[in-house]
Parts: C-alpha cells; sequence; structure tokens
C-alpha cells in the first residue's frame, strides 16, 4: 500500500492539544490524526447501520427466540 500526505491548517493552540493527546497515548501525531478519523468514520458507519435496524425492527417489531432462529436457519 502506497501512503500519501494530507494537509491540514490548525491554530497553534490546535496544533499543541493534538499534539499533548498524542503523546499522552504514545503515539506519533500522524498516527494519532488517523485513528481519530477512521474512528469517526466507524463510528458514523456504526449509527447509520443502527438507524436502519431499528427503522426496520419499528416497522415490524416481530421477535423470534434462539430456538425458533435455530430452527429457522440450522
Amino acid at each position: 500500500m502506497t501512503n500519501t500526505t494530507i494537509s491540514l491548517r490548525l491554530t497553534a493552540e490546535e496544533k499543541a492539544l493534538i499534539s499533548e493527546c498524542a503523546t499522552t497515548y504514545g503515539v506519533s501525531v500522524s498516527e494519532f490524526l488517523r485513528e481519530s478519523v477512521l474512528e469517526r468514520i466507524e463510528d458514523e458507519f456504526d449509527l447509520r447501520v443502527w438507524d436502519e435496524a431499528k427503522a426496520e425492527f419499528e416497522s415490524d417489531p416481530t421477535t423470534l427466540t434462539a430456538a425458533e432462529i435455530a430452527a429457522k436457519y440450522l
């Protein structure tokens, strides 16, 4: 995999805060930002999936026991 570079503009205060947080977690600023952004994307994806599942359940709130699921799918 090829690495690429992304630039972003920060105030001195923002840069200091990010650097301090990275140091606290014992990682580089780059790794801290990468992990933070990817985690945020995953959280947003999980929330979207949850909303879809909740809407599906609310449209048909029928539930099955574990035994019923096993009998149906196993």
